[in-house]
């Protein structure tokens, strides 16, 4: 087959329509020569039963099935083709509708089994923030960037520091850091001092809202903000002013939080490369900063909100994770992150990469912060109908011995060398705070069902790959979007219906799995499974290893970076376990202490 030949086939699959854009005109295919029509009857015919010459003709049917590993019989094709010319007239026509960005497909996933039981019963959550504090300020406010929200909340309730000086503490970092790690988009420095303001009148007047008020953040740049640049961190959306607030953005405002700053993240959610270039980890290697440069890139689309966590740049942030994009970019820049059960947070007013698989959660320097962060913001909106209601219990001093844990030994044994001292290390100091561990197994026998993800992101981006903006990103290569959203195309709904069977037997294999443990003790280990089947996973840092020339597999943190993690999933709705078992193991060890040094 010729490639004119090839290029008529395409358009059988994915027709162009008129561009979005005037200056962009529209790409069409001079359709074959008709063919013989068969027999009259079927769907379709035109007026007084006469109908349309055909489109597409039984070489291009023939050549599309056999793409798709299929063979029917010549009077079977013949057959099919009124039926596949009808069909994309629909396609057309539906193409030709209006579908605003925030417009979510009818059909919703739902994580866990059928006759799952939702939660009942009042919440329960406290913290291990003092009621009262007489903490005092040091001197130079820096000092307090790298303190986690449960350090930085005492000092704003007893007014030791005010939420105005605490912000353009933040606000002046984020200048003066952010231009060589590229973690920053737009800094929003007047709504910033307008609500730390209003925060510390707030405070003065007894009017506390709880352990997030006065405290600066900054969110992922797909979460609208009313009136201020959401970008995507892609060429095509670079003047996008968003209409309203995220539903997470408005609970953050509503616990008093401080939005300073809206973050870089990988263009359309793919990897840390956006339009001003790649996010850097704040930790880069000593041949780097004797030049003073970063050459670590920060990994996964949550980029710019790990980044500028771990630089003590935000006192917390947000990010999102569709297939490792919150946990990737934690073990690389060395923060902890919390990917919440799939429909815990409202995903309202977030960019869509995968309906079925976006999940929204924080990254913070503290394993209570994303308690903390987490509370503020689940629950439904009356938005998104994915949200469950159940309540999310936070019990920070829950005896350790109440909880099964299991340790995914295979993930382990695989470490060697150094690598097998500090997980050793960390397994020795996690059973000193009490945690009984019992090895356990799972064996993962995925077929290639990530293809779903891509479909969804395809459709998400639909339009600017067929009007041609996709080409404006900076990632052109084979496995970035524009090369995934052309081919994605070709995926055939019944495919895309039968890996979503699929799924619900992973989801039902591994509730099974899961059914005896709280919580699964793991390094670097069932990324896609989890994703997949939407359990929560919280990451923290365990140690050490700066990489060498040439070494391979340099485990949970990937991308040659020098720190390794511990992982905790937990069961569909239960974040509050893992977070248990790692704010124990945080409690024993000093790795979240460490900072670094940054590069001005």
């Amino acid at each position: 087959m010729d490639r004119r030949t090839w290029m008529q086939l395409i358009s059988v699959l994915a027709a162009a329509r008129p561009a979005l854009t005037q200056d962009r005109p529209p790409v069409t295919i001079p359709p074959p020569p008709p063919t013989p029509l068969p027999p009259a009857g079927g769907r379709g015919g035109g007026r007084g039963g006469q109908q349309r010459p055909l489109r597409v003709t039984r070489e291009q049917v023939q050549a599309a099935l056999k793409l798709l590993g299929l063979e029917f019989e010549d009077a079977e094709i013949d057959m099919m083709l009124r039926n596949v010319d009808n069909s994309l007239s629909s396609y057309l026509a539906v193409r030709k509708i209006d579908i605003p960005l925030d417009t979510e497909p009818s059909f919703v996933f739902h994580p866990g089994l059928p006759d799952r039981v939702p939660i009942k019963g009042p919440q329960r959550f406290e913290t291990t923030i003092p009621a009262k504090s007489t903490t005092k300020a040091p001197s130079n406010l820096e000092d307090l960037a790298f303190l986690p929200v449960t350090g930085l909340a005492p000092l704003l309730r007893s007014r030791a520091v005010s939420s105005t000086n605490l912000t353009r503490m933040y606000l002046e970092r984020m200048k003066k850091y952010s231009p060589k790690l590229l973690c920053l988009i737009t800094l929003t420095e007047d709504l910033a001092l307008q609500q730390a303001a209003a925060a510390d009148a707030e405070i003065k007047a007894g009017k506390y809202r709880g352990p997030l008020h006065g405290i600066p953040f900054g969110v992922k740049d797909l979460y609208d903000t009313k009136g201020i640049l959401t970008t995507w961190g892609a060429e095509p959306f670079q003047k996008r002013i968003a209409e309203y607030d995220a539903t997470c953005v408005e609970r953050l405002y509503k616990a008093g939080a401080v939005l300073i700053a809206k973050l870089s993240m990988g263009a359309l959610a793919q990897g840390d490369l956006w339009f001003n270039g790649r996010t850097k980890s704040p930790w880069p290697t000593d041949a780097a900063r004797a030049k003073g440069e970063y050459d670590r890139g920060s990994s996964g689309s949550s980029a710019g909100s790990a980044s500028s966590t771990a630089a003590g740049l935000v006192g917390f942030s947000l990010g999102t994770e569709t297939l490792g994009s919150i946990i990737s970019p934690s073990g690389v820049c060395g923060t902890v992150g919390l990917r919440p059960t799939y429909g815990r947070v409202s995903r309202h007013g977030a960019m869509a990469l995968s309906w079925t698989m976006d999940k929204v959660g924080p990254i913070c320097r503290g394993v209570e912060d994303c308690a903390i962060v987490l509370n503020a913001i689940y629950g439904p909106d009356g938005h998104d109908r994915s949200v469950g209601a159940d309540p999310f219990h936070w019990e920070p001093r829950k005896p350790l011995k109440s909880l099964r844990v299991g340790l995914l030994q295979s993930g382990f044994d695989r470490f060697q060398g150094d690598q097998k001292k500090i997980y050793d290390q960390a397994l020795s100091d996690l059973k000193n705070t009490g945690v009984s561990l019992t090895p356990v197994e799972y064996q993962e026998d995925l077929v290639g069902i990530r293809y779903l993800l891509e479909a969804e992101g395809a459709a998400a981006f639909d339009d600017i790959t067929r009007d041609g903006q996709v080409r404006t990103l900076k990632g052109q290569a084979p496995g970035d979007w524009p090369n995934t959203f052309r081919s994605s195309r070709l995926v055939p709904a019944v495919e895309y219906i039968r890996a979503q069977r699929v799924r619900t037997k992973l989801v039902e294999k591994f509730e099974k799995f899961m059914a005896d443990w709280d919580v699964i003790v793991i390094a670097g280990s069932l990324l896609t499974t989890t994703n997949l089947t939407g359990n929560p996973q919280v990451v923290v840092r365990c140690g050490w290893l700066e990489p060498q020339a040439g070494q391979p597999g340099q485990g949970f943190g990937g991308g040659g970076s020098p720190w390794r993690m511990l992982g905790f999933l937990g069961k569909i709705y239960d974040e509050g376990s893992p977070l248990r078992v790692a704010l124990a193991y945080e409690q024993a060890t000093e790795w979240h202490k460490k900072t670094p040094t940054l590069i001005a």
